[in-house]
């Protein structure tokens, strides 16, 4: 893959531009120990995914007014903690680089409007587009978000780099027809070991 034909970026936020793990995994693992399911699986199966279809993936008797208050509740966990969420390694290097050549760069995340900002924020990093699950009819793995970015930008997306670290995301931004390099040694038309490697990259280029 050439860098040279890549004339916008489309990050994924958490573990990706964002190191919100330690926060992620503590909201899930205090909502899994109060609704008595497997909090591995839970942290598991909420990599890259909305929270609303791994609140019915882990409780599936729940009906409609149920799963709304309990997916209600896995996001306030998640409000409430952003004490160590932080910008990822590189991130701030790969954005002064994407600014330096003039090359757009958005967020697309399966976070609420109201988390992302609130993680981007205490990350320091403002998003000139930010596409969020409260914008788009369907969350990763459908492409509506990465879409939905690329439109926003004025970019086809088959001159788009997706970044992302979750099968999930990595499987919406080739459905959308974009580029992808993944992180976490997933499989994508670039492997990168964090994004200093991929502001390194674009450099050179």
């Amino acid at each position: 893959m050439d860098l040279n034909d890549i004339a916008a970026v489309l990050f994924d936020m958490d573990g990706t531009l964002v190191d919100s793990d330690a926060a992620v995994e503590r909201a899930w693992t205090t909502w899994a120990a109060e609704h008595g399911v497997d909090a591995r699986e839970a942290v598991t199966l909420a990599h890259g995914s909305p929270s609303e279809p791994t609140v019915r993936r882990m409780l599936p008797h729940l009906d409609e007014p149920a799963t709304a208050l309990a997916t209600a509740r896995q996001l306030e966990l998640q409000y409430d903690d952003l004490a160590d969420v932080v910008a990822a390694p590189g991130a701030h290097e790969l954005i002064d680089v994407l600014a330096a050549q003039r090359v757009p760069w958005a967020v697309v995340t399966s976070a609420d409007a109201r988390l992302a900002k609130a993680r981007l924020n205490a990350a320091g990093i403002v998003a000139p587009v930010l596409v969020t699950i409260d914008d788009i009819p369907a969350g990763k793995p459908d492409p509506a978000g990465y879409l939905r970015a690329a439109e926003l930008l004025g970019v086809e997306p088959a001159r788009c780099l997706v970044v992302e670290d979750a099968d999930v995301g990595l499987a919406a931004g080739r459905a959308a027809g974009a580029h992808t390099a993944a992180l976490r040694g997933l499989d994508g038309d670039l492997r990168i070991a964090g994004l200093a490697e991929l502001a390194a990259a674009f450099r050179r280029r």
